[in-house]
């Protein structure tokens, strides 16, 4: 067991700015109830040997976004401190946000009355990856810095934090690929998905994704076990507070459809208002609506705007 295994339980701290409102995903699903699975990413990320999954201590915020990141997976082994997230869309802000969700995450694991004391305490090392699958082109490998958020710019930065983004759409990244299984299987089936609903509706295409998946040996196991939950999630992000606000949101989505079609800023205007009124981050946003991130500052900006004349 790992140095930070007395930190396998955690404080029941109620943060005041954690929304509740959090949406599952397949990728999560995938990899935060297999620990072979998060294991085996770890090991092809870091091209390392590790095979004793128990070592893993996942310490996850469960059923939360905070500060509009949808933390997919975060734990420790041995030293570090790891936080994995998946996302569809481009994510310039996501160093901010992962030094803020990692700080809550310290303050779960380190007893605050240690803080004050004259002996230097020792605390597991946080490394940060995302693993991008949009539509929209971007190298196999990059990197986003907080400092680079920084108005002033400085060649030396006191404060630095680094994220790691990997593009696993299908034939990038094909050594990780070949390194991990899963996700590997979790690439295909989106690509599947994307395939299958140039033909069909999007409701038949996840259908068929699966089907695939199962008869060509793909995530079998996974899919088989799953099935219900992998339709569930790629539909309809499943939200756990129930029926009404799934009925809710997607009467927004055939709103969010019928915009796109029409191709007007005005009603684009509205199904951000409609979509930040329900709790979305600009990144679910773009993700629904299908437009980059800065076009949604911009219609956000333009209906602010207007309000304060």
């Amino acid at each position: 067991m790992g140095k930070y295994s007395k930190f396998n339980s955690f404080k029941g701290f109620k943060w005041p700015w954690v929304n509740r409102k959090y949406k599952d995903t397949v990728f999560r699903l995938l990899f935060s109830k297999d620990k072979h699975a998060l294991l085996d990413l770890y090991n092809a990320i870091n091209n390392s040997h590790y095979d004793n999954p128990e070592e893993l201590i996942v310490n996850t915020l469960e059923s939360a976004i905070f500060m509009g990141m949808r933390n997919d997976l975060s734990f420790i082994l041995d030293t570090s401190l790891n936080v994995y997230e998946h996302q569809s869309t481009k994510c310039p802000n996501i160093p901010l946000r992962c030094l803020l969700y990692v700080s809550s995450l310290y303050q779960q694991i380190i007893d605050e009355s240690n803080l004050y004391s004259s002996k230097r305490l020792q605390i597991p090392e946080p490394h940060f990856v995302v693993f991008y699958n949009g539509t929209e082109s971007f190298p196999e490998e990059t990197s986003y810095r907080l400092s680079e958020m920084y108005e002033g710019r400085s060649t030396d930065p006191e404060l630095e934090l680094t994220v790691k983004v990997l593009n696993i759409n299908q034939g990038m990244n094909k050594s990780l690929m070949q390194s991990c299984e899963e996700l590997n299987g979790y690439s295909i089936y989106v690509a599947k998905v994307r395939e299958f609903s140039q033909t069909m509706s999007f409701q038949k295409a996840v259908n068929s994704a699966v089907d695939y998946c199962i008869e060509n040996n793909i995530l079998r196991d996974f899919m088989e076990k799953e099935r219900k939950a992998v339709i569930m999630y790629s539909l309809t992000r499943y939200n756990q507070k129930g029926h009404m606000k799934l009925i809710r949101e997607e009467a927004l989505e055939d709103g969010i459809e019928q915009g796109i079609a029409i191709g007007k800023e005005e009603q684009l205007t509205l199904i951000i208002k409609n979509m930040l009124s329900l709790g979305k981050s600009p990144e679910e946003i773009a993700e629904s609506c299908n437009c980059s991130i800065d076009e949604v500052t911009a219609v956000i900006n333009k209906s602010k705007e207007l309000i304060s004349k």
